[in-house]
This record gives C-alpha cells, sequence and structure tokens, in this order.
C-alpha cells in the first residue's frame, strides 16, 4: 500500500484565509458536520470529492478540522512527541455500540449451540482455532488452514515457524479466557507476549522483555518504506505504566466506552511497539482481554482477524490515517468498530449454516440413546466427513475432556462397529466404517 497523502498544514491555511472577509463568514458560519455524507473522510480521501460550492478541498479541510475540533475527546495517550491523542463519537459509532452491548454481552438470545454446555466447547474450540490460524497468517504464516486445524486437534508438535506461530497464538487465546479478571500490568503484558512468541524469535531472550535502545524497530512495507517509528525504547517504561492504568480504567476520570477502550487499548500497544517482534498479535490479544474483562462474552466465539484477513491494507490504513491526520484515533476506531460488527455477523451466520446443515443428520441421531453427546458429535462430524481420521487426544481437545473420557468414548465407538481403528507409531487412529450411515440403523 502507498503512505496516505498528509493533510495541509492547519496554521497554514488558517493563515491564508485570516483576511478574507467573504471566506470567513462561510467557514465559521455555516455549521459543517465532522463527516462527508456520512463518511469519516481523511484528507488522502477527501480531495476525491467536490467542495462546497465557493470553497477549495483546503479551505473545506479548514472548515471540517474546526468542527471536528470543538468535538474531539482526549485521551491519555501521547504519541512519542507528548501531543496527545483523541477522537470524535461521530455516527455511526454509538449505533454500533449500541449492537455490540446488545449483541455480544449480557443475557443475550444465543443459539442453543453455544449456550447449550453438551455443545459449547466445540464452537469455543474451533473459534480459538480461527482467530490462531487468521491472526498468525496476518503476520506471515503460511500454514494453510487446514493444516494448522489438524496440528492444533491432533496435539501434535509444530513442524515449522508458521505452524509455532498459530499454535502460540491458539495457547495465547486460550490463556486469555482464563486471566481476564486480573488487572493488566507489565508482567501480564510481558506473559502475553512470551506465550505469542514462543520459538519464533531469532533471539530468544527478546521474548517478554521490552526492545532494548540498541534494537531499532520500525514498521516498514516491502520496499522499506517506513511507516511507523515507534516511541524510543527510554519512553517505554512510563508508557507501558500509563497503558495499564488506562485499561485498568483508572485513568482518564472521564467515562470511555468499554469497547472504545479496547480498542484504543489495541491502538496503544501497537503504537508503542514495546517488543522486537510480536506487537500486533499482542495488541490483538489484549483487545480480547477487555472486552472479556467487560463481560462481553460473545467475543469467546468471535474472531476478528478473519475480518482483517480479507482487506489487511484497511487495517494498516487505519493505522496511518490516525497517526498522519494530528493522532485522531476516530478513523482506527471506526474502521475496528465495524470489523466487529461483522465478525459478530458472520459469526451468526456460521452457526446457522453450521445448524441447518447438520439438523438432517442430528435428527437421524437424536434417537439412538445409547450414544453419548459427544459421541454423535464425533459421528456427526464423521458423516460429512468420511475420511477424516480421530485420536484420542483430538477428541479430548475438541470436546475439553480428560484422556480417559476421550479415550472411553473412541474404543465404545470401535466397538459398536462405527470405527475403525490402526495403529501407527505410538498413536491410535479411529476413521469412520465404509458404511457408516448403514451401521447407524443398527443401532438401538
Amino acid at each position: 500500500m502507498k503512505m496516505p497523502k498528509k493533510p495541509p498544514d492547519f496554521g497554514t491555511i488558517c493563515e491564508r484565509i485570516k483576511d478574507d472577509q467573504e471566506l470567513i463568514p462561510k467557514i465559521f458560519v455555516e455549521r459543517f458536520a465532522p463527516s462527508v455524507r456520512g463518511k469519516y473522510l481523511h484528507w488522502d480521501k477527501l480531495i476525491y470529492h467536490s467542495p462546497p460550492k465557493g470553497l477549495d478541498h483546503e479551505q473545506w479541510w479548514f472548515a471540517l478540522k474546526m468542527q471536528r475540533r470543538s468535538l474531539f475527546k482526549q485521551v491519555p495517550l501521547n504519541d512519542k512527541n507528548g501531543e496527545p491523542f483523541k477522537y470524535i463519537l461521530v455516527d455511526p459509532t454509538p449505533e454500533i455500540l449500541h449492537e455490540i452491548d446488545q449483541g455480544a454481552g449480557g443475557l443475550i438470545r444465543m443459539p442453543e449451540q453455544i449456550t447449550n454446555p453438551n455443545t459449547r466447547d466445540q464452537y469455543y474450540v474451533s473459534s480459538l482455532i480461527q482467530e490462531a490460524i487468521t491472526s498468525s497468517q496476518l503476520e506471515g504464516a503460511a500454514t494453510t488452514r487446514r493444516v494448522a486445524k489438524e496440528m492444533i486437534k491432533t496435539g501434535r508438535s509444530p513442524r515449522d515457524k508458521s505452524e509455532r506461530m498459530i499454535l502460540n497464538n491458539y495457547k495465547t487465546m486460550q490463556q486469555i479466557g482464563k486471566i481476564k479478571d486480573k488487572p493488566l500490568s507489565k508482567e501480564l503484558v510481558f506473559d502475553i507476549h512470551q506465550l505469542v512468541t514462543e520459538k519464533t524469535l531469532d533471539d530468544s531472550s527478546a521474548a517478554g522483555r521490552f526492545r532494548t535502545v540498541n534494537e531499532k524497530v520500525h514498521v516498514i512495507d516491502m520496499y522499506n518504506e517506513v511507516f511507523h517509528d515507534p516511541p524510543p525504547a527510554n519512553q517505554l517504561e512510563e508508557r507501558m505504566t500509563a497503558m495499564c492504568d488506562f485499561a485498568n480504567g483508572k485513568i482518564p476520570e472521564s467515562f470511555i466506552h468499554p469497547v472504545i477502550r479496547a480498542i484504543i487499548l489495541h491502538f496503544w500497544l501497537a503504537y508503542d511497539h514495546p517488543f522486537v517482534d510480536g506487537n500486533v498479535r499482542t495488541a490483538r490479544a489484549l483487545f480480547y482481554w477487555l472486552m472479556l474483562r467487560h463481560r462481553y462474552w460473545l467475543f469467546e466465539f468471535i474472531s476478528i482477524s478473519q475480518i482483517i484477513r480479507k482487506a489487511p491494507v484497511k487495517y494498516a490504513r487505519a493505522f496511518l490515517y490516525t497517526e498522519t491526520d494530528d493522532n485522531d484515533l476516530t478513523y482506527f476506531i471506526l474502521y475496528h468498530l465495524d470489523v466487529i460488527r461483522r465478525a459478530i455477523k458472520e459469526l451468526h451466520e456460521y452457526i446457522k449454516r453450521k445448524t441447518e446443515k447438520l439438523q438432517m443428520i442430528e435428527n437421524q441421531l437424536r434417537g439412538i440413546i445409547v450414544l453419548n453427546h459427544r459421541q454423535r458429535a464425533l459421528i456427526s462430524h464423521a458423516l460429512l466427513h468420511p475420511h477424516q481420521r480421530y485420536t484420542f487426544k483430538s477428541h479430548q481437545i475438541s470436546h475439553n475432556v480428560v484422556y480417559q473420557t476421550a479415550r472411553t468414548d473412541l474404543l465404545d465407538l470401535e466397538k459398536r462397529g462405527l470405527l475403525e481403528s490402526q495403529k501407527i507409531g505410538k498413536t491410535w487412529y479411529f476413521t469412520p466404517v465404509s458404511d457408516l450411515e448403514g451401521k447407524l440403523t443398527d443401532l438401538p
């Protein structure tokens, strides 16, 4: 992607128009909205729209900025030069926040597959795998989804750096759910970073510590153009303390909606880039931590990375728009809110598709009382994937049960003639029998 066009200097435009007696009333008397036809435009996009009659693009930009400045809310995040970041609750922000409040937290109506404890763990594990894979792919992991899913479900060791990144992300997302009630601290951030980067760094000692003065870190593109030059290493200790206070709600004293706070936390760590690598993955993990901490429990099942991955340039541009336009976080907030809204929608659509696909099979299996809910789930999956291989470990992970329970389930299915087993090395593999549907009709 190209670096966005930097907006013209506000002070320079002000000097140009301050003595224009005809122009001043037009800019200061007319009420310009902070958005243009419902879109919060950066200068990079504004120049492709026709300005109001009597104004050129720079004058129009000045008028928009005047209106935005009157609405800004400051946050306790400063750039490396000490200038504050700020944002506006511009439309459709309040509407989307209301949708998230209604659809991702509290006592919301959700499909039985998620609310039923007998099936909930399948969707939980599936969502963790999805987020682990797509988050890693955003950072360069090259493994396919099928191979990565097989690695996690079978419990085998990663074969390369890409698979290690995915496994690390999977373990991190599991850990986020366990630590959501802990206040954020430097030590907790370091622990998360260690999980994210385990065995993936050129210098293993860089995991779970700040980058040093001698470790120069820049965000660059494939042509080595610098997109972001983070704050110097000697600022990181103080900035991390402020970030943790912000995440824990100690600052500022004024109210910030929890979702906005989580989005800003995501931006904050990514902006500071306190580590030699793994910064953006750590930032996304902190976003999930804060959402779950504020009881947006549906985010156990939502993958924002799969939405971001569909258009990664938009993700990067949201950062750059903020940096190049006077630290205006509104661009990043609006982008992230749209990602959340789409991720929630995709979850609902995914569950609807799965429900319809499995309904017929479940109707068939419902009468088979000799099988427990885990066995019925495996057989439902096996009917759709006749060449799938199952292991004690994969069954254990998929249903979040102890090893002995998983072993008993599979051996019982083999005894009933629904699965066949084969030992390869030290591992037993179970596959569906060729006439699985016929075998099911023989069960009581």
